[in-house]
């Protein structure tokens, strides 16, 4: 064999060792695979968790009679007029049906939901079934008399811009709890909120009570 003959054949067999090198092993494209499937898998979930699983798990209702907040603060001065404190200390929460005649006995103006609250509830002293977007379980304990008369905190801190809005927004409730979907908030992850108001969760109020008394608080002062 000549010389040439030698040096052919070992760059031959260098060259199908670098090829058999670069090649990636079953192994390899094996551990790629699973982390593709994984990251799908993952997003997959994610989504369905996110978006999917709200749209089944919540339906939508109407109130039964729309409401303009606007107009409302606009002639009565603020929340506390209609959202006020009794004598004893206790909130009165969504107004019954008596506030609402001092102003309400007969038809105001001629829109379609003021004749409908007057023929469907005034006048035929029927309560308004309101959907109540703040419901709370019946096992948490809330004292607005403690955060607002205490604290002196604002209606706005905990339910947003009502007092600006001129309509009621769909109330959405949960099919299993019966309760609305602002009390858990429209981002089950938390990690998007904007707002202190967006959700009315447990860790929102430890967090706020945190921040402004340096302490997490007990469990029983809000769980009785």
């Amino acid at each position: 064999m000549s010389a040439l003959d030698d040096k052919s054949t070992d760059a031959s067999a260098s060259g199908g060792a670098a090829d058999s090198g670069s090649q990636d092993s079953p192994r390899d494209k094996g551990g790629l695979a699973m982390l593709i499937a994984f990251i799908i898998g993952l997003v997959g979930s994610l989504v369905v968790g996110w978006v999917v699983f709200p749209k089944v798990l919540y339906s939508t209702r109407e109130q039964p009679v729309q409401f303009n907040h606007a107009l409302h603060v606009e002639e009565t001065g603020g929340c506390d007029s209609c959202h006020y404190f009794r004598e004893d200390g206790t909130f009165a929460g969504v107004p019954t049906l008596d506030a609402c005649l001092d102003c309400h006995e007969s038809a105001i103006g001629d829109s379609e939901e003021e004749a409908k609250f007057v023929e469907n509830y005034v006048e035929p002293g029927i309560e308004v079934p309101w959907l109540v977007y703040s419901r709370q379980p019946d096992c948490v304990f809330f004292s607005h008399a403690a955060h607002v008369e205490k604290a002196g905190m604002d209606c706005v801190t905990c339910h947003g811009p009502v007092g600006e809005s001129t309509s009621l927004k769909p109330y959405q409730e949960n099919r299993i709890t019966g309760y609305s979907r602002d009390i858990w908030g429209y981002d089950i992850s938390g990690i998007f909120k904007k707002h202190e108001w967006d959700s009315m969760k447990m860790d929102d109020c430890a967090r706020c009570h945190e921040r402004e008394t340096g302490s997490k608080g007990a469990c029983f002062q809000c769980h009785k």
